[in-house]
């Protein structure tokens, strides 16, 4: 009997690219997938239109005639259960799920595990047609056929066990769901289960819910809305009832199903639930989509037709061999099916398996989880990151990052542990601009959190009040105690219309006397302001001052920081004794001609991680893309900040501004950066965004909408990339899911993002992407040297066969030896892990390796 020797072939080795960057599976599918995308883009750009478009405009009369609901008592209880009963329950209707059994059976009978099924059914077949033949077969074949199908199971069952441990841990991340409401039916407040809310209720919200389903506003009190996870803005959203916007998107008077309420309350008509919502709408459109295949499943399926196809003519060319040799056809049969089998790589299986576990699991102690074995190896191969900013480049809180006071400006200290540069807190004026910032300022920090380092407490409050509260607790000490020496009387809070912020409080060093502080739009607050606080001494605001309150607002604010602008106001004691009734909506104290103190601004300041990594990337190749819903303004700055635009590099607005010349009469391909609005991409035919993506080897998008994220994804792949998407919001879903490989945030990301994405990053770090790349091209090597090192004992066990075959010269080696030898060497591989940006030498091993 012949020995079954593994033969791989070398164009096996060259048939795959030396680094990630030759994939181009776009390429495959651009033709025919023109049609799709412009039916997807066209499903996405109706998801506006299908928001109940009258429903922000309508009067509240017309609303409640629309939805049958009395705006005072709300719905009767039989009216609500004939609502359920109708559209059902408030709840996402569930992805589809792979039942376990289909899972298990993918994993043992999907791409190369079919190769080896098929060498052992042949096995067992040259082993039925020996025994038919002979009285003592030998059972080489019989064992070979064993240890095919053996090595089959058992490395399907590894991978069984690899994929259902993420689900495990994917199960745990489902709590973005609101568990309950607090619905007005009958005119009584009651608490239900949010899946039981229904169209036309009348639901009431207050700092800290999250919002049970799609509601029209129709009365609030300082109401604020956390929309980041659906619109990718930072900043939170007014809610108040009017109607502000022709966009549902946009206007003041929709709250959406699981967005966050930070402060404030309010009350509102649902006007859609579940899969209905907005953000039912977009989770559908993720789980609609395509998904493409991975580059590593490519290549495998690659290997095996090459493989099949050398196996097959191999196998053929010995058989007429062996006819014309003399030997029976049943002979030559069994020589057919033992080439056949001979060619078949048993070890490769396992050692792709046992590569891609290893690992995925070496990725998880670096917070990096993997729900998909084969996208470890599609993270490797990427060409192109899609990142999102709030929370993966940025750390996701607002941080005070600059004041301007004694017409100067400080520098604040943003880094994430505190270790930065401080600022001379001696002058008077600072200490002024630390009480405003103390006093008006409703935030406060959650209990029970004293030996956590200031800067990482959680805070009850508007964000940006929020970094104020931190910033002042780290200069000045405790807050709660500079509150408290310092009661407060009344207070106006911030709306829309004034843009400011005021309260009213009793002066610790004054027994008799009132200090009325003010922040808001700087602006606004300088218009209402007579004087300044210059080393802390009142002097007149003339123009020159006026001019360099300008000058400072101006730069602040082009560094993409939220500014503040902050005054007070010594009340006279004669006219305002202690006890004195301030009413706040009688207005009967000054509100003008105050003294102007200062500003202070605020910004979501980048991870300390992140500028490293982005340098990695740039270094190996890939191209690291901004995709944000952000104000682009911040996005530019973030964007230089950790080096997606690198120094030196213009866009087309600084070349304008340099030259002195109008935007129009740059040519834009003199701009290696660029920052495209998501208005402007609205307008853009596939051609133009091409041309941007082309040209222009730092970009950013800003104010970008779900569908503009799936199209930029679809345009980098158009280019022939292996496009990664990073993303922690609903609006990030259709993008993940997209992508060759979509990358989720683990703390802050929504439960649809995770459902979407390939692998979650435990910590919500960029950096993290970086060890992936870096272990995803590791995987690659590997797999490549493991191929190319069969080839070393593959070619002198396959020529003492056919000398066997042709000059009847006994075997050196039986089948079983070999098996071993093939067992053992096709599942050794490089341990060394390669640095991401190390030079790749012509075998692929970088000079790392050894």
């Amino acid at each position: 009997m012949m020995p079954v020797a593994t033969v791989t072939p070398s164009l096996a080795v060259t048939s795959m690219p030396m680094d990630g960057r030759e994939y181009s599976p776009a390429a495959t599918t651009s033709e025919n997938g023109g049609g799709r995308r412009k039916q997807k883009e066209k499903e996405l750009d109706e998801l506006k239109k299908e928001v109940n478009l009258d429903d922000h405009k309508l009067s509240l009369d017309e609303l409640g005639r629309k939805y049958q609901v009395d705006l005072s008592r709300g719905l009767s209880n039989a009216r609500a259960a004939e609502v359920l009963a109708q559209d059902g329950p408030n709840a996402l209707t569930p992805p589809p799920t792979t039942p376990e059994w289909v899972k298990f059976c993918r994993q043992l009978f999907g791409g190369f595990s079919i190769l080896l099924w098929i060498g052992a059914i042949l096995c067992f077949l040259a082993y039925g047609i020996q025994a038919a033949m002979e009285d003592e077969p030998s059972n080489d074949n019989l064992y070979l056929g064993v240890v095919l199908a053996a090595v089959v199971i058992v490395t399907g069952c590894f991978s069984y066990y690899q994929e259902a441990k993420s689900s495990k841990i994917m199960d745990s991340f489902k709590n973005m769901v609101p568990q309950q409401a607090l619905v007005i039916r009958e005119g009584e407040k009651i608490q239900i289960n949010a899946e039981n809310v229904v169209v036309g209720d009348l639901v009431e919200v207050k700092g800290g819910d999250r919002v049970p389903a799609d509601m029209r506003i129709i009365s609030s009190h300082g109401c604020k809305v956390d929309n980041s996870s659906l619109t990718g803005e930072s900043e939170p959203q007014t809610r108040s009832p009017e109607f502000t916007h022709e966009n549902p998107l946009e206007t003041r008077n929709i709250c959406f199903f699981s967005t966050n309420c930070v402060e404030g309350t309010a009350r509102g008509i649902v006007i859609s639930t579940g899969d209905r919502t907005v953000m039912g709408r977009i989770a559908s459109l993720a789980s609609g989509l395509e998904v493409g295949r991975t580059p590593i499943a490519m290549e495998i399926e690659h290997f095996i037709r090459l493989i099949t196809g050398v196996a097959v003519f191999l196998g053929l060319s010995f058989f007429i061999l062996s006819l014309i040799l003399g030997y029976t056809w049943l002979e030559a049969v069994i020589f057919l099916i033992g080439i056949i089998v001979a060619n078949v790589p048993e070890g490769l299986l396992a050692t792709v398996t046992v590569c891609l576990t290893l690992t995925a699991k070496r990725m998880a102690r670096k917070n990096c989880l993997v729900k998909n074995l084969e996208a470890v190896e599609t993270l490797g191969s990427t060409s192109t990151i899609c990142s999102d900013k709030t929370g993966t480049l940025t750390q996701n809180r607002m941080t005070v990052a600059h004041m301007w006071f004694d017409n100067q400006i400080h520098e604040a200290d943003t880094t994430e542990d505190q270790s930065g540069a401080t600022f001379d807190k001696r002058s008077p004026t600072w200490a002024a601009l630390a009480r405003i910032a103390g006093l008006c300022n409703r935030a406060v920090f959650k209990p029970g959190q004293e030996n956590i380092s200031i800067s990482k407490r959680d805070t009850a409050g508007d964000a940006s009040e929020s970094a104020l509260l931190k910033c002042i607790q780290l200069s000045c000490g405790s807050v709660k105690k500079m509150r408290d020496k310092n009661p407060k009387v009344t207070e106006i809070p911030f709306n829309s219309t004034n843009k400011y912020q005021l309260s009213i409080h009793e002066r610790e060093e004054d027994p008799q006397g009132h200090i009325l502080v003010m922040k808001g739009a700087p602006e606004r607050i300088l218009e209402r302001c007579s004087r300044i606080l210059l080393q802390g001494q009142e002097v007149p605001l003339d123009e020159e001052m006026k001019e360099a309150f300008q000058n400072a607002y101006l730069e602040l604010g082009g560094l993409g920081e939220r500014v503040l602008g902050f005054c007070h106001l010594y009340l006279p004691p004669d006219k305002f004794p202690r006890g004195f009734r301030f009413d706040a909506d009688e207005v009967n104290f000054p509100t003008s001609d105050l003294c102007f103190v200062g500003l202070m601004s605020m910004i979501d300041p980048p991870r300390a991680a992140v500028p490293d990594a982005v340098g990695k990337c740039r270094s190996a190749g890939i191209k690291v893309i901004m995709v944000t819903g952000d104000h682009p303004i911040t996005a530019k700055a973030i964007a230089k900040g950790v080096g997606i635009i690198s120094e030196g590099n213009e866009t087309v607005e600084d070349i304008a501004a340099r030259l002195n010349i109008p935007v129009s009469q740059v040519n834009p391909r003199e701009a290696k950066a660029c920052v495209v609005h998501g208005s402007d991409l609205k307008d853009m035919t596939s051609e133009q965004l091409d041309e941007i993506l082309r040209n222009h080897t730092e970009i950013v998008f800003a104010r970008t909408s779900p569908q503009q994220k799936l199209i930029i994804v679809e345009g980098c792949q158009r280019q022939g990339a292996i496009v990664a998407v990073t993303g922690d919001g609903v609006n990030d879903s259709p993008a993940l899911k997209k992508a060759d490989i979509g990358i989720a945030m683990g703390i802050a990301g929504s439960d649809v993002s995770k459902q979407a994405a390939d692998m979650i990053l435990l910590d919500d770090n960029f950096a993290s992407i970086v060890t992936g790349v870096e272990e995803g091209r590791l995987i690659f090597d590997n797999l490549k040297k493991s191929i190319a090192y069969t080839l070393t004992s593959n070619i002198p066990e396959i020529t003492p066969f056919l000398l066997f075959i042709i000059a009847n010269i006994p075997l050196p080696l039986g089948t079983v030896t070999i098996l071993c030898i093939d067992l053992g060497t096709d599942m050794v591989s490089c341990p060394t892990v390669c640095p991401i940006d190390a030079p790749r030498l012509p075998h692929g091993c970088s000079v790392a390796a050894p």
